[in-house]
């Protein structure tokens, strides 16, 4: 029997068919780091040729890691599937991972304080190297566990309460606000209301300033009312609105999931989009095209919002200062404004 035809690769084989070290092979597996375009390409091309794949459990024993990472939700487990930005990013940092060939270990804390204990204890453990923290309201426990057992983590999203503490990438919310409310008016809307997210989380005050600094000294308290970035959130949102200032002509809406909702209460009211209202949202996830009217946003870069997170994440791991990150939007125009 060919016992050499079934032998594992090594990293041996790997630097003697790229003509490397085995030094740099090390490093390419380990992000890298310190090696020239030439090496690496030639290393990538060796490992396809070998069949090579890293053996993650003696690795784990030479580092003391785990080489995976776990992306944490700290909603409502029902929210990962209704609220569509949250599978994008999972999708996204997945494959930042997969390419570093690094597994991702889904956790949902909820609200409920005995599974967050639970999370926490397990991550604490050592049974991932980091976590990447989605949706964090102000004062979140979580948060403070974490950092209190010194695990690495990037947050989604500034962490209010910890913003100095942990590092983060975000949208930049307040200026998506301003831009979609100043798009509004400048249609020719004077009336223009805004429904919110929920004000502990960042980007419920943060857009809810970019509304304010777009208006100035029209900005009117009446006009404002609050969601928790559900549909029927937005929707119960707009009836109030509607209720309270019948004369209102615009809204912008901080999530793409409560403009849905918004959408059926103005059909409810025998309103018009945009005829009547002019309707804005936040985020492009996917849904925003798919709605009727076509939904005009702004659009949060989530592929790269996750992509950063995950860099950022390894390099904590690595011992670097946690460092955060504010990236643009983008205004994308369609029927409803």
């Amino acid at each position: 029997m060919d016992t050499t035809a079934r032998r594992r690769p090594t990293i041996r084989d790997v630097a003697a068919a790229a003509g490397v070290s085995r030094g740099t092979v090390s490093r390419v597996l380990n992000g890298g780091h310190w090696v020239s375009p030439e090496a690496l390409a030639a290393v990538q091309e060796a490992i396809r040729s070998t069949g090579y794949s890293a053996n993650q459990h003696a690795r784990s024993l030479v580092t003391g890691r785990s080489n995976s990472v776990a992306f944490l939700l700290t909603e409502p487990q029902h929210l990962l599937f209704e609220d569509p930005t949250f599978s994008i990013l999972l999708r996204a940092a997945a494959e930042a991972l997969a390419a570093r060939e690094m597994p991702l270990l889904l956790m949902v804390a909820g609200s409920q304080q005995e599974r967050r204990r639970r999370i926490t204890d397990y991550v604490a453990a050592g049974h991932v190297d980091g976590v990447l923290l989605i949706s964090s309201h102000r004062g979140n426990p979580v948060v403070g566990e974490l950092l209190r057992q010194g695990v690495p983590t990037i947050a989604c999203g500034e962490p209010l309460g910890y913003e100095d503490r942990i590092g983060w990438v975000s949208a930049d919310d307040a200026g998506g606000a301003r831009r979609m409310t100043e798009h509004l008016l400048s249609r020719g809307r004077t009336r223009v209301a805004t429904i919110t997210g929920p004000m502990d989380t960042p980007g419920g005050f943060r857009r809810l300033a970019g509304y304010r600094s777009a208006l100035g000294e029209a900005y009117d308290d009446d006009l404002v009312a609050h969601g928790d970035y559900t549909r029927a959130s937005g929707q119960a949102a707009m009836r109030e609105l509607l209720e309270r200032r019948p004369d209102l002509d615009a809204v912008f809406v901080a999530s793409d999931l409560m403009a849905a909702g918004a959408l059926v209460a103005l059909r409810e009211a025998g309103r018009s989009v945009p005829g009547d209202v002019a309707v804005g949202g936040f985020d492009d996830s996917g849904l925003a095209a798919t709605l009727e009217p076509g939904l005009t946003t702004m659009r949060q870069p989530f592929e790269r919002i996750a992509s950063e997170m995950v860099r950022l994440l390894l390099e904590v791991v690595e011992g670097a200062e946690p460092a955060r990150i504010t990236l643009p939007t983008s205004l994308v125009e369609r029927a409803s404004a």
